[in-house]
C-alpha cells in the first residue's frame, strides 16, 4: 500500500491532516481522526515501512516517516 498526504484545513496550510491511498483502486481518502479505522490502519502501515509521499508528492524517507508518525494523534 502507498499513501500520499494532503491538507484539508484551510486555516493550516502547512500541516497535512489527511491521506489517501495511491496506486490502488478504488482510492481511499481519510482524515486523521483516531476513531477512523482507515486512519488506524494507515498508522500501522507507516510503522511497518509503507511508502508515503508528502503533500507535494515527494517520496518521504523512512526517517521522515518516523518523525511524521510521532506527530500524529
Amino acid at each position: 500500500m502507498s499513501y500520499q498526504l494532503y491538507i484539508t484545513n484551510p486555516k493550516n496550510t502547512t500541516t497535512p491532516n489527511a491521506a489517501m491511498t495511491i496506486a490502488t483502486s478504488p482510492q481511499i481518502s481519510f482524515i486523521f481522526i483516531p476513531a477512523n479505522t482507515d486512519y488506524q490502519q494507515f498508522k500501522k502501515e507507516l510503522a511497518n515501512g509503507v511508502e508515503l509521499k508528502d503533500a507535494e508528492g515527494n517520496q518521504m524517507t523512512p526517517e521522515q516517516i518516523t518523525t511524521f508518525l510521532e506527530t500524529l494523534p
